[in-house]
């Protein structure tokens, strides 16, 4: 039943006509848990407050479809002015994207030129941008593009999914970047052909890319809410006389709150990834998807409107 939720949950976050009528319909039926309003204003906001309780932050101006080199001039123009808030605002966060929000189904070149954009106003700012990683059809184009990006800029990293066979090797490739990693299990529906199928599969390799990333003297975010994978970091870095500042835990926001405190009470970096803006559908569809108890939260969102 569990596997059945997650194929539908992947399959209408990838309808365009659902994602058109969320856009005009607004944060409703519980949505607004997971995603810090539609505006940079309540983003910000948000920042401050998760600051305020000694947690660290990424932003992401949410994007799933984007059709035309305008679009993307857009999307990259709202990551640009989200660098600059932050920086107005003097708070504790970071920016995260995805490579087709900026252009990367359209042109490569255009991608490009947006990025370069994007990275020169963050390194004005001395901040870190860093790239989500998509689906596999993606996969490659994204190594492309980042490494091209670094010929030029040393303020941006990458995201690595364990439930890919090659994440392992994937992980070692970037090494010789020095590649800042995000760490995480990945959100995509994807064929067993690339991809374990098998839940301990896909945690035994999230162990192995985390303790690669750490052996190897890089900085590692490790992003999960469970608690067996975080006890597994929290061990090999103890066991390894690994410091605290090479390593982050990362999880979204509007999930394992009270674990997210209690992580920064016993020392540890902590970094939540807030999501912002009006094209939210597909990013929620993949929450419901990676945890279908989290489709309680929309029936009470329901029931109070």
């Amino acid at each position: 039943m569990e596997q059945l939720l997650r194929n539908f949950f992947l399959y209408m976050g990838r309808n365009g006509l659902f994602n058109r009528l969320a856009k005009k319909y607004g944060l409703r039926f519980g949505a607004g848990k997971f995603v810090a309003g539609e505006s940079l204003e309540s983003a910000l906001q948000t920042i401050k407050d998760l600051n305020a309780q000694g947690m660290k932050v990424t932003i992401d101006h949410l994007g799933e479809f984007v059709h035309n080199e305008q679009e993307a001039f857009m999307m990259a123009e709202h990551c640009m002015d989200a660098l600059e808030g932050m920086a107005r605002e003097k708070v504790d966060s970071n920016l995260s994207l995805k490579l087709t929000s900026m252009g990367l189904d359209i042109s490569k070149d255009l991608c490009l030129s947006n990025m370069e954009k994007i990275l020169s106003v963050a390194q004005k700012h001395r901040n870190f941008v860093r790239i989500d990683m998509e689906d596999y059809a993606h996969l490659e184009m994204t190594f492309d593009i980042y490494e091209a990006l670094r010929e030029k800029y040393d303020n941006v990293g990458l995201v690595i999914q364990s439930y890919l066979y090659r994440s392992e090797e994937d992980v070692q490739r970037l090494a010789e970047w020095r590649t800042n990693l995000r760490l995480v299990k990945g959100a995509y529906k994807e064929s067993p052909k690339v991809a374990y199928p098998d839940k301990k599969d896909v945690d035994d390799n999230f162990k192995k890319i985390v303790e690669r990333q750490l052996s190897q003297g890089l900085y590692a975010a490790v992003a999960t809410h469970d608690e067996a994978m975080i006890a597994h970091t929290k061990s090999y870095v103890k066991e390894k006389h690994i410091p605290l500042d090479q390593f982050e835990f990362q999880m979204l926001y509007g999930i394992r709150t009270e674990l997210q405190k209690q992580l920064v009470k016993e020392g540890y970096r902590v970094r939540v990834y807030v999501p912002y803006g009006n094209d939210w559908y597909g990013y929620f569809m993949r929450r419901l998807a990676e945890r279908p108890a989290n489709v309680g939260f929309v029936i009470k969102g329901m029931l109070k409107k």
